[in-house]
């Protein structure tokens, strides 16, 4: 892997394709084992999610079902302070197990405004499952159940991660080159 370069910033290589697939891997056969007779449903943050959760669903063999759901709070590197929201949930949750998918969690904010309404429908188990966890910018309580990797406060993009749009179809995830 080498350095790119997206926009007017420079990244350097951080996971592998296959060190990310290896940790989707085993966490499918993690979330097969204890939703087994559960019918999960997954509810995948878009834009982010989508390489995460088509990756995941290549190993899950339990009956399941999969909405998106399109959350942001990011333009360019930093949070704008609020969720923008343009596609809704549109199955109905209550009494189901729902797993969360989601690209990268680092302050929490996008899920703890998001979080209330899920639980306002009464699943019968929410899951939180993340690809990324930046636990050094938590700022807001959000439960995280499952993560791949536990990654420092810093710019990544990659594997369904963008910088203003871009970046998303590279198949590993790189870093923000220190200037």
């Amino acid at each position: 892997m080498q350095t790119i370069r997206i926009h007017d910033k420079d990244f350097i290589p951080y996971l592998s394709q296959t060190a990310i697939e290896e940790a989707i891997k085993k966490l499918a056969a993690d979330l097969n084992e204890q939703y087994q007779n559960k019918s999960p449903l997954f509810i995948s943050i878009l834009n982010g999610s989508f390489m995460f959760a088509a990756e995941l669903f290549k190993h899950i063999n339990i009956p399941c079902e999969i909405s998106f759901i399109k959350l942001a709070s990011y333009k360019g590197t930093t949070s704008i302070g609020h969720i923008i929201t343009s596609i809704g949930l549109d199955a109905d949750i209550k009494n189901k197990h729902i797993i969360i998918l989601e690209d990268i969690i680092d302050t929490g904010k996008t899920l703890s405004q998001f979080l209330p309404q899920i639980y306002n429908q009464q699943p019968a188990s929410l899951k939180i499952a993340a690809l990324l966890h930046k636990s050094d910018a938590k700022m807001f309580d959000v439960p995280l159940d499952y993560n791949c990797f536990k990654i420092p406060n810093k710019f990544v993009v990659g594997f369904g991660l963008d910088y203003n749009g871009f970046g998303r179809n590279i198949p590993a995830i790189y870093q923000l080159k220190e200037e």
